[in-house]
C-alpha cells in the first residue's frame, strides 16, 4: 500500500519546495516566532537559575540564601540511589518520581544554565516549527525520562544527574531526524544529517581527555537516540506511517 502524499516520513513523498508538505523549509515564520511550549521551558530553566544565583549572590533571601543551589539539587535532582528506591525497592513515593523529570531545571552553575537554556531555544525553535506544541513537549519530556532511567541503569552511588542537558539531546535526535528526512527527500547522504550529534561526541571526548569526564553523557546519549526514534511517531504523519508499515507486514 503507499504512503499517504503528505507524509514526511516518507522519504520519496513530496518534493521540499512543496509548500504542503510540513516537512518543508518554513521560511515564511519571522525569525522571533518561537513556539510557545518552549518559551514556556526556557522561562522555566532560566526563572529557576535567576532565583537560585541571585540567592547564592546574596540578592535576595538574606543569608541563607547562599545554600539554595545545594538544596535545590539535594531535592529536585535525579541519581541511580533514587532508581534504586523506585525500581527495586517499588518506592512510589511523589519526592522521588519527580526527581526523573525536575533534574533537567537545575544547574551547577549559571554558565551551565545559560547554555542550556540557549540550545534549548535554538533546537527548541527548529523541532517547534515543525512538530506539533504536544509533540515538541513529548520529546523534551521522553529525552529527559530517557537520560535519567540510562543514568541510572548504567552508573552507580549517589551520583547526582542534574540539568537540562539529556532534553536537550532529545531534541537533537528529533533535529537529526528532520534533517535526515529532509536530505532524503533531497536525494541526498542521509548520514549527513548525524554530523552534529558526531560533532558533540568528539567534542565530549577531547574534553574528556583533557579535563576528565562524569557520566553525563550515558544520559545524553539515551537522550538523543529516544528523541530520535520517538520522531518516528511524533512527527506529522508519524503515527499514520507506522500504521501503514505494519499492515505491510
Amino acid at each position: 500500500m503507499p504512503e499517504p502524499p503528505g507524509n514526511i516520513n516518507n522519504p520519496r513523498g513530496p518534493p521540499m519546495h512543496d509548500p504542503q508538505s510540513p516537512f518543508a523549509p518554513r521560511v515564511e515564520r519571522p525569525f522571533n516566532a518561537i513556539p510557545t511550549v518552549i518559551l514556556a521551558l526556557v522561562a522555566i530553566v532560566a526563572g529557576v537559575e535567576l532565583v537560585i544565583s541571585a540567592g547564592t549572590s546574596g540578592l535576595i533571601g538574606g543569608p541563607g540564601a547562599v545554600g539554595w543551589r545545594l538544596s535545590a539539587l539535594n531535592d529536585y535532582a535525579f541519581s541511580p540511589a533514587v532508581f534504586d528506591y523506585v525500581v527495586g525497592r517499588g518506592a512510589m513515593e511523589p519526592s522521588l518520581l519527580m526527581r526523573f523529570v525536575t533534574y533537567a531545571f537545575v544547574h551547577g552553575s549559571f554558565t551551565d544554565a545559560l547554555f542550556g537554556a540557549a540550545l534549548l531555544l535554538a533546537l527548541g525553535k527548529f523541532v517547534g516549527d515543525v512538530f506539533s506544541a504536544p509533540a515538541t513537549l513529548a520529546v523534551f519530556v521522553l529525552g529527559t525520562l530517557a537520560g535519567a532511567v540510562a543514568f541510572g541503569l548504567l552508573v552507580g552511588g549517589t551520583t547526582p544527574l542534574f540539568g537540562v542537558w539529556p532534553a536537550v539531546y532529545g531534541l537533537i535526535g528529533a533535529f537529526t531526524y528532520i534533517l535526515w528526512l529532509r536530505l532524503g527527500q533531497a536525494g541526498e547522504n542521509q548520514l549527513a544529517a548525524f554530523k552534529l550529534i558526531g560533532l558533540l561526541l568528539a567534542l565530549q571526548l577531547a574534553f574528556g581527555l583533557l579535563f576528565g569526564s562524569g557520566a553525563v553523557w550515558i544520559a545524553e546519549l539515551a537522550g538523543f537516540a529516544v528523541g530520535f526514534a520517538a520522531s518516528t511517531v511524533l512527527a506529522p504523519g508519524g503515527w499514520s506511517a507506522l500504521l501503514v508499515r505494519l499492515r505491510q507486514r
